[in-house]
């Protein structure tokens, strides 16, 4: 059983970031979920990022499953997986059932603005730039002013406003 520290985590990932190999990274990742026994970083967390690197390396059914292991582990992550589940189940060409989970996330009363911002980017990504937007502007509403995020919702919102020819409203005028 592997003790994971935050350390370790970023070790991995500049190797890998180095190498360019999704793949490789990916199943390490996917190993020491498996070999996880606790640290400074949740097995959710390593899940959804092995989820991404699966993604990355061309390979949506194991990122899907990744997602799955993450969110029936429950620990915290940077994103709730059901936002990962939702982006693998557009890009495997089953849109009804991403927007089913993206549904039932909006349902909610408090949604992590990292999910919220990886929703509207998922949406734009696949043509909805209208539900993009409406996901952005309520993480940004909703986003604590110091929340590093916040700036990052305040640009993608944006974008997404520029992409649909809007003129800029009191919110784009935060953008810096």
């Amino acid at each position: 059983m592997a003790y994971v520290t935050r350390e370790h985590l970023d070790r991995l990932l500049e190797r890998a970031l180095l190498a360019d190999d999704h793949s490789s990274l990916a199943r390490q990742l996917d190993d020491l979920a498996h070999d996880y026994s606790e640290g400074d970083v949740s097995r959710a967390s390593i899940l959804v990022l092995a989820a991404e690197e699966w993604r990355a390396a061309g390979q949506p059914a194991r990122a899907m499953d990744c997602f799955q292991r993450a969110l029936e582990d429950g620990g915290e992550a940077s994103i709730d997986p059901r936002a990962g589940i939702a982006d693998t189940l557009f890009e495997l060409e089953r849109p009804d059932e991403a927007r089913e989970i993206i549904e039932a996330l909006r349902a909610e009363p408090a949604i992590q603005p990292a999910t919220a911002h990886n929703i509207a980017e998922t949406l734009v990504a696949y043509g909805d730039l209208r539900g993009g937007l409406e996901w952005a502007t309520q993480a940004v509403l909703s986003c604590d002013k110091d929340d590093p995020e916040h700036v990052a919702l305040l640009r993608t919102r944006y974008r997404i406003r520029v992409d649909l020819g809007l003129p800029e409203d009191d919110l784009d005028a935060l953008v810096s």
